[in-house]
């Protein structure tokens, strides 16, 4: 998990993208918290 992992916040950041690990807004967490419990 580092700068080149594209899953990963740091790689996220590093590459400039957005997305479950890296949510815009605040609204996204709260979305990606329910996801992750709901998944497992």
């Amino acid at each position: 998990m580092g700068k080149g992992d594209i899953k990963s916040k740091k790689g996220k950041i590093n590459s400039g993208s957005f997305g479950a690990s890296r949510p815009k807004k605040k609204q996204n967490k709260l979305a990606r918290k329910i996801k992750l419990k709901l998944d497992k």
